[in-house]
Parts: structure tokens; C-alpha cells; sequence
């Protein structure tokens, strides 16, 4: 379930609700979590930045080492 799927799920099951505490429990925790949340990509320098994106764009050229090919050069360290 990706996560607007997960967000429509939400929105039916506290729809379906009629209990006002239960409500306020909701409000309560999801209000906690939304003051606290801060995106990861926020957090990171300006050079990370710029090297996710180049990782990045070498995936989607297809410039990118297959897991079992890694697997076996690094496995005598694994």
C-alpha cells in the first residue's frame, strides 16, 4: 500500500468513527507527530544533496552494480 492509499484507508476509518474521545486521541497524536516531523532531505548538506541526485541519475541511465555482483566482491568481509 503506497502512501496515499494508506491516507485514504485513514480518512475512511476516522470517518467511521463516532467516539469523541477516540477523535481527540487521533487529533492528539497525529498533531504530536506532524509539529515533530522533519524531512530527512532538510537535514543533509548541500553536497549530499548534489550526490544523491548523481546517484540518481546514474540509475536511471543504468550505470549501477546488480546486488549479487556486490555480494560476491565484498562476501570475504561479510
Amino acid at each position: 500500500m503506497d502512501v496515499k492509499e494508506l491516507k485514504i484507508d485513514l480518512h475512511r476509518m476516522i470517518d467511521k468513527i463516532s467516539d469523541k474521545e477516540v477523535l481527540h486521541a487521533v487529533k492528539t497524536l497525529l498533531s504530536q507527530k506532524a509539529e515533530t516531523q522533519t524531512d530527512w532531505w532538510d537535514t543533509i548538506s548541500e553536497e549530499e544533496r548534489q550526490e544523491i541526485e548523481q546517484g540518481l541519475k546514474e540509475a536511471e541511465r543504468g550505470e549501477v552494480t546488480g546486488h549479487e555482483e556486490v555480494m560476491k566482491k565484498y562476501k570475504k568481509w561479510l
